[in-house]
């Protein structure tokens, strides 16, 4: 059996499997359920589809399969009504299941059609990027992007399975593993000094050392963090401070476009801000600010924008993001590092934030 950690959500429970391969686990998952009579579907990306055909086979034969564009662009209400209507066409019942094969906007696209679908029904998440396996595949947050901002849609739908195979890393472009890092990195900042020691000295590489048990324990911070604050609802952090460095970052895709950024390379400059700010807020030495910056340099990630952006369109963004309440942007900071608190936070440092990190 696979290594297997548990999110401890009551009758909404479910297990996170780790492994080099899994295929044949997936494999006797989706064949349990058309043994009970239940129907599948996989949904995926063209890219992946492409580069994982044969794997799609083992695990699911001749299942119903709808592909996405590749990118952040399908992430939209324009795809999930197109998944859906696919979904209705092939007849899926409330008894049906789907597979998510993919990076986030897979996952997150399919979850959030699994919580539509005829008011919900059932699905399991097969991340295949570094990002998937460590954060959007757990938690059960699902959602698409509006033009007015990003995850502004979606609905809370918890997987009733994971399966992360890290072996499906070995032929990630790059660039995609790098954006992965930027949640591992997001991760340890809140949750796990230790693990942020280890990346500082040994970056995460495919199939390098510390990979595997940084994925498990990144998994494991999040569960945990889930388990508390399933809905994000408490006042005292909870389930926010998983958002380290997102208000920042999910202004950035939004006004640079979607898809110039990828979401862990704004994350990661988001990261850098969030570390600013909690200096200039007192929070933070400036020694351990620069610590943030160099471990998210030393994983080939942006520390500020590559070229400016409007600080208008930049402010405007962060104004419609989700967490803002009562009219007022909601911010995670860091202090030290290892621990993050929700923070309200004069709009003038989060100017001044966004101007150090290359806006205009």
């Amino acid at each position: 059996m696979p290594e297997a950690l548990t999110v401890n959500l009551a009758e909404r429970s479910y297990r996170i499997a780790f492994g080099r391969d899994l295929t044949s686990e997936v494999r006797a998952q989706a064949e349990s359920l058309r043994a009970a009579g239940r129907a599948i579907a996989v949904v995926t990306d063209r890219t992946v589809a492409a580069k994982q055909e044969a794997a799609l086979q083992t695990m699911f034969g001749s299942a119903p399969r709808w592909e996405a564009p590749s990118g952040e662009g399908a992430k939209s209400l324009s795809e999930l009504e197109r998944l859906l209507e696919f979904l209705a066409q092939k007849r899926l019942d409330r008894s049906s299941a789907l597979f998510a094969v993919g990076g986030g906007v897979v996952g997150d696209l399919c979850g959030f059609a699994a919580a539509s679908y005829l008011r919900g029904i059932d699905y399991y998440q097969v991340p295949t990027t570094l990002l998937a396996m460590v954060d959007s595949s757990v938690g059960g947050k699902t959602g698409v992007n509006l033009r007015a901002g990003k995850n502004l849609a979606g609905a809370f739908h918890q997987p009733r399975g994971v399966f992360i195979s890290t072996g499906l890393l070995d032929t990630l472009p790059t660039r995609e593993f790098a954006a992965g890092a930027a949640e591992v990195i997001k991760s340890a900042l809140i949750a796990d000094a230790g693990l942020f020691a280890s990346l500082e000295t040994t970056p995460l590489s495919p199939g390098g050392p510390g990979l595997d048990g940084a994925i498990r324990r990144c998994c494991s911070i999040k569960a945990a963090v889930v388990e508390a604050d399933e809905r994000e609802l408490s006042a005292e952090g909870g389930r926010a401070l998983l958002n380290l460095g997102h208000t920042f970052g999910h202004a950035i895709e939004q006004a640079a476009g979607y898809g110039r950024y990828l979401h862990g390379e704004a994350v990661a400059i988001g990261l850098c801000a969030a570390a600013r700010l909690s200096q200039k807020l007192g929070r933070l030495t400036g020694p351990d600010m620069a610590r943030v910056e160099a471990a998210v340099a030393a994983h080939a990630l942006p520390v500020r924008l590559r070229e400016p952006l409007a600080l208008a369109d930049l402010l405007g963004a962060m104004a419609r993001d989700k967490k803002v309440r009562g009219g007022h942007p909601r911010f995670i900071v860091l202090g030290p590092i290892g621990f993050a608190a929700v923070a309200g936070v004069d709009p003038d440092l989060a100017t001044a934030c966004f101007k150090e990190a290359g806006a205009l």
